[in-house]
């Protein structure tokens, strides 16, 4: 537990900004970053959103209730932040469709991604509807109890089982049916 997260510890002198958040980068960057690729497919925009993660929570650090939970908020960020980014992406897919034929060349991450021996799984697990797949990239991949899944994609624990559930469901029957 970082210094700055000691709720109990009324002696421990509060970080600053600069300080918990040199912290929390130098600890929490990459994972985060994981988080971003899984939901948003694109390496280059899931560490921008990761990096303005960390910018939003230095600008907001005077304003935390509860510092304790700032690495709960930066998830919550990644998250939010990636959904917006997909909505982004489906407007501008969906009017470069009106305007041009779509591109067939592969991007480069899909191409490094397809060498893993999990192609077949992250294609399974990118099919999935957005929040079973949130839910199950926070589950499997960040490790997150469902208290903390609840808390980044605000939702209840309730909806974070039916969608991890739905979630695991449907990537079975997809596995079962590859040959």
């Amino acid at each position: 537990m970082l210094a700055y997260e000691s709720a109990s510890d009324h002696t421990a002198p509060a970080w600053t900004a600069d300080e918990a958040v040199t912290e929390l980068f130098a600890t929490n960057y990459r994972p985060l970053v994981r988080v971003a690729v899984l939901l948003l497919h694109d390496g280059g925009m899931a560490e921008e959103i990761a990096q303005d993660a960390f910018v939003a929570l230095h600008a907001h650090w005077g304003r935390l209730r509860d510092p304790g939970k700032a690495l709960a908020y930066l998830r919550q960020i990644v998250v939010n932040r990636s959904r917006s980014a997909l909505r982004h992406r489906g407007v501008v897919d969906r009017f470069l469709h009106r305007q041009a034929p779509p591109a067939t060349a592969p991007s480069a991450e899909s191409a490094a991604l397809d060498t893993f021996d999990h192609a077949e799984v992250l294609a399974a697990v990118r099919a999935l509807p957005a929040r079973q797949r949130e839910a199950l990239v926070l589950r499997y991949y960040a490790d997150l109890s469902e208290a903390e899944i609840a808390e980044t994609m605000g939702v209840s624990q309730g909806a974070v089982k039916s969608h991890t559930s739905r979630g695991l469901a449907a990537l079975r029957r997809t596995m079962e049916r590859s040959p």
